[in-house]
């Protein structure tokens, strides 16, 4: 019972946020009312940005307070979140996901893949960088990016 009590008279204990990022979000991002729902689309990655994205979500950094949620359907999403470079295998399926996004829709390529293939530049089974694919309205560099990235290009979109 004794654990109980101090938890009672501790009470709440948490950080303050930190401070707003810097940099302009795109001009579709004032357009997004409320929370942002973002679909991740691995195109072809390594695992290692995933691994980053779970962690930005996870308790530590928790972009949720900030208006960023996961959700599972491109339906849902106003913002797809994709990482690696995109195979020849995903082109399609990435066009696709990105049509089913509802208007207006932001995507966010997660990573140096991402950016411009990084590592797998050339590599015969990879048709190239998010952007030779959709459209990219914020990249968040790195290989992997760290938490702090992802969650400072979160917020830069939510506004919060």
């Amino acid at each position: 019972m004794s654990l109980w009590r101090k938890i009672r008279k501790t009470g709440r204990v948490a950080e303050p946020a930190p401070e707003r990022p810097t940099g302009e979000a795109p001009p579709e991002a004032a357009e997004l009312r409320g929370s942002v729902q973002f679909r991740h689309v691995d195109a072809g990655s390594c695992s290692g940005c995933e691994v980053e994205i779970g962690s930005a979500f996870g308790p530590v950094y928790d972009a949720e307070r900030y208006g960023a949620r996961l959700v599972a359907s491109p339906r849902h999403a106003d913002a797809l979140l994709v990482t690696g470079p995109v195979t020849r295998n995903m082109e399609v399926p990435l066009r696709r996901t990105y049509e089913a996004v509802p208007q207006p829709r932001l995507v966010i390529a997660v990573g140096d893949c991402a950016r411009d293939c990084g590592v797998f530049a050339g590599a015969y089974g990879v048709a190239g960088a998010v952007g030779d694919v959709v459209p990219v309205d914020a990249e968040v560099p790195g290989c992997p990016p760290e938490p702090e990235a992802i969650v400072a290009a979160l917020r830069r979109l939510t506004g919060r």
